[in-house]
């Protein structure tokens, strides 16, 4: 039998973060530098995943008033 989480077929982690990826336009790093159970492999990378997210997105207190853009304006 297959690892699950719940529904998803961790065998299909890889597939998500490829669509994700390819999606979005972003370059994504992941290192699986060790572990067995590919079920536990999976949820820890979708919890550092999740966190590295919320911190990419989350906004800049030391850019308050400025407009977010490389050239300064929009």
């Amino acid at each position: 039998p297959r690892a699950r989480v719940g529904d998803f077929d961790v065998d299909l982690t890889h597939e998500f973060f490829q669509g994700f990826v390819n999606h979005s336009n972003v370059t994504l790093h992941i290192d699986s530098l060790s572990g067995v159970n590919s079920h536990h492999i999976a949820e820890t990378i979708f919890k550092a995943f999740g966190r590295a997210l919320r911190m990419a997105a989350a906004p800049d207190e030391r850019m308050q008033g400025i407009i977010p853009s490389t050239k300064g304006s929009l």
